[in-house]
């Protein structure tokens, strides 16, 4: 009877274990057709040429130590950095070791910086959410630009990341599906914040950061969260900081 027992036991786990290997995690199953070796004839100035210096700043720095993905880093601290509003293929699925080789040749064993997400510094892993900084420019529009990642907007953000895909195909985290860069830009200008308040900035409550009415900041902005101000020096001295991507 024990005999029969364990026999089943082994079973049932052999049932198991192939059932999660047929439904291995492929993320949102965005693939690409560069070749693993593209950049293999790249040094990374001749990539960083191509792109103009980002207008974020390094709040931290650090040696890469080791490429997890396209899309997620160690730094020497050992922090876990997970690149904001992008995604790129999974291991195991075509385009992964050709996004892979991309951040390698930029970042492993070399000084990055980042520029946490103040809207939501960590994801449910732990992993730092950010933008990594390589000589100045930001590689998550790289990425983007070069058809390595799709874009993956999970609001809160401080970043809109839409802006860095250019033509490229957008991925809506919750559905899966993807339109065009074009279609998204007419979303978003449907969504353009009234301004009837009479407040000249407009201050969100749990960032205490302040916007200008036309920041893509604003536009992602629970409305209980928004609290409207006058003048840009009535936000300074309620405790509020200016967002750094529109410079109020």
């Amino acid at each position: 009877m024990n005999i029969n027992k364990k026999i089943l036991c082994l079973i049932i786990i052999i049932s198991l274990l192939s059932i999660s290997v047929s439904a291995a995690y492929t993320g949102t199953g965005f693939t690409h057709n560069i070749p693993d070796n593209y950049y293999d004839s790249f040094s990374s100035q001749d990539i960083l040429a191509k792109y103009n210096k980002t207008y974020l700043t390094n709040e931290k720095k650090g040696v890469c130590t080791n490429v997890v993905d396209g899309d997620t880093i160690y730094l020497s601290s050992g922090e876990k950095v997970r690149l904001v509003g992008v995604n790129t293929p999974e291991r195991g699925v075509t385009g992964y070791t050709a996004s892979k080789n991309f951040v390698k040749k930029l970042c492993l064993n070399k000084e990055v910086g980042i520029n946490v997400d103040d809207r939501k510094y960590r994801d449910k892993y732990g992993r730092t959410l950010a933008v990594v900084i390589v000589d100045g420019k930001n590689l998550n529009e790289m990425l983007l630009k070069e058809g390595l990642a799709e874009v993956m907007y999970i609001p809160p953000s401080e970043f809109s990341p839409y802006k860095w895909a250019g033509s490229s195909q957008i991925s809506d985290s919750n559905t899966h599906t993807t339109a065009t860069t074009s279609s998204v830009q007419t979303s978003q200008k449907d969504n353009v914040v009234s301004t009837t308040s009479s407040g000249g900035y407009i201050g969100n409550l749990n960032s205490l950061k302040f916007h200008k009415v036309d920041c893509e900041g604003v536009k992602k902005m629970s409305e209980k969260n928004k609290v409207y101000f006058k003048t840009r020096q009535e936000a300074l001295d309620g405790g509020y900081t200016g967002c750094k991507m529109c410079n109020p």
